[in-house]
């Protein structure tokens, strides 16, 4: 008995050892996003998860990588969208990201599926974490978002209730106005609550036993009103993005527009208030809210000053397509770095979350890269994520050598 003990001990310490093994990466030209700015031939060291060192005069580590020149950006970051929830968009039995009595608690991470056959697929075009948002259902509210890495292991969820989402905007049914006044009261009536709630606990007159426990939506409208979490609008008029800012200026809450469709036309107004703006860099289609929308809005938005990311819109295997959305917001006026920016350290910003840059300190989360990541050649190299090197193979992959390869199993039916 005393020898399998001392074997699974052994066991444990062999691999936390492994597990923390250090990486250093070498001759790199390094995107840090930050005032660090590119830089050329430099090193990257890894150690317990997170970036020990750039350019250290003595590069020690178990493990020593020749980038030879190639491009490492920090792992790109997939915002607002339904990875884990939904499997197969035309399979209803595949989604979980909606429920018809959703409200502002809608809490969707339970449901998260870290085994999804997407993620490993999505990792394939650099993503290493995500936003991920419910659809919500009848309410204005559609619940709350989480951010995940896309280990594919079964704890990684990384927080909770990173984001309350809301939809404005045009209705089926009804006005819009209604959704305007309704977020506006909401807001109100929680904020007079929590004002009672300080106040009392103020009063060391009050008799304790007579507090009642908050709700979870007033808990959640709380998160907002006290600046734990933004809220997430997603809106295209202009008007209803300048109903946006006023309520912003006199809740003090934090807002992030998504969509924004016609933001273009008030963009000085949102830059002044710094609202942030998570767009699709390739939706150029006009619709009623959106008259103006076009491929170069982005450049518009961040010429104006505006923190743009993008967010890939459709199904969740159309995440995979982030960095190529990125590039062609560059064949649109949009430089390169900016282009960089709004899939990693403007989202990082947005969410307030550990990602998004490659400094001393900072999860590491990184891509190297065969070449330039907007071209349509470049592929993944190697991708890290908390530090640990995790692997690009995907179920596209191992069809594809099924049925490239000779096996003694049936091939697919050829016409």
């Amino acid at each position: 008995m005393k020898l399998f003990k001392s074997s699974l001990i052994a066991l444990a310490l062999a691999s936390t050892v492994a597990n923390a093994q250090s990486i250093a990466i070498t001759n790199a030209t390094v995107h840090t996003m930050t005032e660090q700015g590119t830089l050329t031939n430099a090193t990257v060291i890894i150690d317990d998860g997170v970036i020990k060192a750039i350019n250290p005069s003595d590069v020690s580590a178990d493990t020593v990588i020749d980038a030879a020149g190639k491009i490492l950006t920090p792992g790109l970051i997939g915002a607002l969208n339904q990875i884990g929830l939904v499997e197969v968009g035309a399979v209803s039995r595949t989604r979980d990201s909606s429920e018809k009595k959703a409200d502002i608690t809608f809490d969707v991470s339970s449901a998260f599926n870290p085994k999804s056959s997407v993620i490993p697929y999505t990792r394939k075009g650099g993503i290493t974490t995500s936003i991920v948002a419910p659809s919500g259902g009848d309410d204005m509210f559609k619940g709350q978002a989480f951010y995940a890495d896309l280990t594919g292991d079964f704890d990684s969820i990384v927080s909770t209730n990173t984001a309350a989402i809301v939809s404005l905007g045009a209705k089926s049914r009804g006005s819009r106005a209604t959704t305007i006044v309704e977020l506006r009261e909401k807001l109100t009536n929680a904020q007079e609550k929590l004002a009672k709630a300080k106040d009392k606990k103020s009063d060391k007159k009050d008799d304790k036993k007579s507090d009642k426990k908050p709700k979870d939506s007033e808990i959640a409208m709380n998160r907002i009103l006290e600046g734990k979490q933004p809220l997430v609008a997603y809106v295209d008029r202009a008007t209803d993005i300048l109903a946006l800012i006023k309520i912003k200026k006199d809740f003090g809450i934090n807002v992030v527009l998504a969509g924004a469709g016609d933001a273009e036309r008030v963009a000085e107004q949102i830059a002044e208030a710094k609202i942030p703006v998570i767009l699709g860099a390739i939706n150029n289609l006009p619709s009623f809210d959106a008259l103006n929308r076009s491929l170069v809005t982005p450049a518009k938005l961040f010429d104006a000053g505006v923190k743009v990311s993008y967010a890939v819109s459709g199904d969740t295997h159309n995440l995979y397509m982030l960095r190529f959305d990125a590039g062609i917001s560059v064949a649109n006026g949009v430089s390169k770095e900016n282009a960089l920016a709004a899939v990693t350290s403007n989202i990082a910003d947005t969410f307030n979350i550990d990602a998004g840059r490659i400094a001393v300190g900072k999860r590491a989360d990184l891509v190297l890269w065969s070449d330039d990541p907007f071209e349509l050649s470049t592929r993944v190299e190697r991708i890290w994520i908390e530090g640990e090197e995790t692997s690009t193979s995907s179920r596209q992959d191992a069809l594809r050598d099924r049925y490239t390869a000779k096996s003694d199993m049936p091939r697919a039916y050829v016409k």
